[in-house]
Order: structure tokens, then sequence, then C-alpha cells
């Protein structure tokens, strides 16, 4: 097997729960990987929303699951309710929350096939105008976070409710990925959402921010590099979706350097 990636060390800031892959990915193409969380993900202080959306999910056309997070929170109380009605179809926006509605036996699930994210979801041909018009929506996902997808399913004549069902949270401590910056021992960051790099940057004294201005940061959404762009780090690589593409391009990086 190929070790591209030995005596890297490289950051993974994904939520604890989906980490385990990405960092095994790394594992086995010799680099270290450094899990450091840059959303602490847990379980909503008031669960009645999410107990009353339940309540009534068979009046739902169409359930979308926000990610692999809405769905561990969100699936065991459903099906501890009864089982997945009929008539909702499920729909998730990335293959992670696909992937995690099949271990819980939805394996009737729409997503994007390119894009993953709302604008994505969005394009699909069940969530066009005369598709949702009338027709009632949920969306289950964590606290806060983007508008777009009911404020324009809204906008398409659908009746759309809201259920927060986990929540995010800022870790509290930027250790050890800022000692391990302070002392020029970190060869590259992966981050996965801009909520999380707005953190990391929340997080880090002026000597650590500096270092990370120095090194590569991999990034699998435009949207990303965009915010990455605007907070001032210059050196942002775009990768393909999920796992696979942020491997690949990590391997790709140290195959030329």
């Amino acid at each position: 097997m190929s070790e591209v990636l030995r005596g890297r060390r490289i950051a993974v800031t994904r939520p604890r729960a989906q980490a385990a892959g990405l960092a095994a990915q790394i594992a086995a193409q010799g680099g270290e990987p450094i899990v450091f969380p840059l959303l602490e993900i847990s379980a909503v202080d008031d669960p009645a929303p999410l107990t009353d959306a339940v309540s009534r999910l068979h009046s739902y056309a169409l359930v979308i699951f926000i990610s692999p997070n809405a769905v561990a929170f969100a699936m065991p109380a459903i099906l501890a309710a009864g089982p997945w009605p009929s008539g909702a179809l499920a729909v998730a926006i990335g293959q992670g929350s696909v992937a995690a509605l099949a271990s819980h036996g939805l394996v009737t699930v729409i997503a994007p096939s390119a894009r993953f994210d709302s604008e994505g979801v969005l394009e699909l041909p069940e969530l066009q105008p005369e598709r949702v018009a009338g027709r009632r929506v949920l969306i289950l996902r964590g606290n806060g976070g983007r508008e777009l997808l009911a404020e324009t399913l809204r906008a398409r004549g659908a009746e759309v409710d809201l259920a927060s069902c986990y929540r995010r949270s800022a870790p509290t401590s930027p250790e050890p990925l800022q000692a391990l910056l302070h002392a020029g021992a970190l060869d590259a960051v992966t981050v996965s959402s801009s909520e999380g790099l707005r953190h990391l940057l929340a997080l880090l004294d002026l000597p650590a921010r500096v270092r990370l201005e120095q090194t590569p940061l991999f990034v699998p959404h435009p949207r990303i590099v965009e915010q990455a762009k605007q907070l001032g780090l210059p050196e942002v690589i775009l990768t393909g979706p999920a796992d696979a593409g942020i491997i690949e391009a990590l391997c790709a990086h140290w195959e030329v350097v």
C-alpha cells in the first residue's frame, strides 16, 4: 500500500462521530491524524420540538435530514414512535446522511448526486415548485444554520417546519492543535464547515494563526474556500466531496511536493 502521507501530521476537524473514517484513511497512507473536532455535537436542551414533529411525521410529504448528526439524533426518536410512514419521502443532503439512514433501516432516500448542500437539494426534481406546492415539509437540523432551504421551499409554496434535534457548539480549548502550530509540527488541516473554520480562528492566539496561514488547508466545498479567503487564509485547496475527496487531494498534494 502507498504511504504517501508518511510523516505528515494532518488535523481532522470533523465532529468526533464523523472523524474516524478520514482519520483511518490518513493513517492507512502513513500519516498521523490529529483529531480535533471544531464542532461539538450534543443533544438539544429542549427535545419538545423534535417530539412534536415526530408525532406528526405521517403528515409530511418530505423529511429532510441536514447532516449525519440529524440522522443520529432524530432517527432513534422516530423509530421509537413507530415505523417510518409510507407517505413520507426521506431526503438527505449528502451521502454520509444516506449511509446513516441506511444503518437505521431506511433505504429509500433521495439525495443530490453532485453538489452536496442546500443548493444541491433544491435542484432535486422532487423539490421543484410543482411537486412541493401545498405539501408539508419537515427539516431536521442542528441549532441555527443557513435558512436558504426553508426560505426557498416556502417560496415554492410548501408548508415548512423546522425541528432542531442536536446542538452545535465551539470547542473550549485550542489544544493540542495550537501547540502543534506553535512548534511548526502540523502539515495540513482539513475543515468541513465554515462554522468550524470560524471557531478555529477564534480559538487560536496570534502566533498560531500566523502558522495556520502558512499551513495547507483542505476543504471540500467552494463556500468554505470563500470563507477561508475572507478570513485571511491564503493556502486553501478545494477537494472533492466527502472523505474520499479529501484523502485524494491530500495524497495528490504530497505526491507532487
